[in-house]
């Protein structure tokens, strides 16, 4: 079994609950430590090892810090990897320059994990605050109506760490930060993030993985085909080395039914 298949039972079977609660915004989430309590033991089944390292990066005049999750083949010595980043904060608030890298540090192993293991780290829906549905009457309606007309409401847009969160996912899935901006310009008629609704959130991060997943799965099916090229080019050989007849047109025709 190769290191793609092995991957793939472990994320198919990966369940890592959102053991943390966020009182402030009132929704739960899964922090490393959640993610790699549950992924170790499928580790081990598979004969997998994680490593997880930190580089700081420069990205125009913010500093960042990119974190690499990797997990090796133990058989075979084959590696797989992914590169999440974590902008650390312009104004340092209440907090010393260690723990602002700490801080970030923290949010970029959080979202390679995710990367590499394919995990949607999106708000719980039951978790959110329940809308307002109070109607009021309209003050200047006919005497002769009794319709009610419910009061429009703003959709509450996402908090500071929704959108960190978001980032991470976006360089986690190969998006840089100038297209996240340009997605959420296209896509929702917006100037940043910050004006994201919950809704328009998690739509926009389930796209970013789903490209991940769909990246991930054609870089394993071109490894397949290039595997399967090479049997095809060593069986011509040994058939011309014993020099056995055989139609090539037909084996040509048969390997390219595999393209």
């Amino acid at each position: 079994m190769n290191i793609y298949k092995k991957l793939m039972n472990v994320q198919s079977k990966l369940k890592a609950p959102k053991g943390q609660y966020n009182a402030f915004g009132k929704y739960k989430y899964r922090n490393s430590e959640d993610i790699l309590e549950a992924v170790k033991p499928l580790l081990l089944k598979n004969n997998l090892v994680l490593t997880i390292t930190d580089d700081p990066v420069i990205m125009g005049d913010r500093h960042y810090i990119q974190a690499t999750a990797a997990i090796i083949d133990a058989d075979s010595g084959e590696t797989l990897s992914v590169k999440a980043y974590a902008r650390e904060a312009a104004e340092k608030k209440g907090m010393a320059a260690s723990q602002e890298t700490g801080a970030a540090s923290t949010y970029a192993r959080k979202y390679a994990l995710n990367g590499l293991f394919c995990i949607d780290d999106t708000k719980d829906a039951d978790t959110e605050t329940p809308p307002d549905t109070k109607d009021e009457t309209d003050k200047h309606q006919q005497k002769d109506s009794k319709k009610i007309i419910p009061m429009h409401k703003t959709e509450a847009t996402i908090s500071i760490e929704q959108q960190r969160s978001l980032y991470a996912s976006g360089f986690t899935y190969g998006f840089t930060e100038e297209e996240i901006k340009r997605v959420i310009k296209q896509l929702y008629k917006k100037d940043s993030a910050k004006q994201l609704t919950e809704k328009e959130y998690e739509s926009l991060k389930q796209r970013m993985k789903t490209k991940c997943e769909a990246q991930k799965l054609a870089e394993r099916y071109k490894g397949e085909l290039h595997e399967i090229e090479k049997v095809y080019e060593r069986y011509l050989a040994e058939v011309e080395a014993m020099g056995m007849e055989y139609d090539k047109n037909l084996l040509t025709q048969a390997i390219n039914m595999t393209n």
